[in-house]
């Protein structure tokens, strides 16, 4: 279940992460969602992108752990 006080939108995640996450590196990955498995954080509503915090940490940690 989503719970919408998780959601942001990619400027605001950005704001919230900076430095260590730029607005650019967060483009790059939800445009390349699909192949890194982001899109499970993604929710689209009425054409606006919103990122779900919790799953993204989710993700955030898979990647930490993902051997290469």
């Amino acid at each position: 279940m989503i719970n919408y006080q998780n959601l942001r939108t990619v400027r605001q995640l950005a704001q919230e992460t900076a430095p260590v996450i730029t607005i650019g590196k967060l483009r790059w990955w939800v445009f390349h969602a699909e192949e890194n498995g982001l899109n499970h954080a993604l929710v689209k509503i009425g054409g606006r992108l919103y990122i779900d915090c919790e799953q993204f940490n989710v993700w955030l940690e898979a990647q930490r752990l993902r051997k290469r």
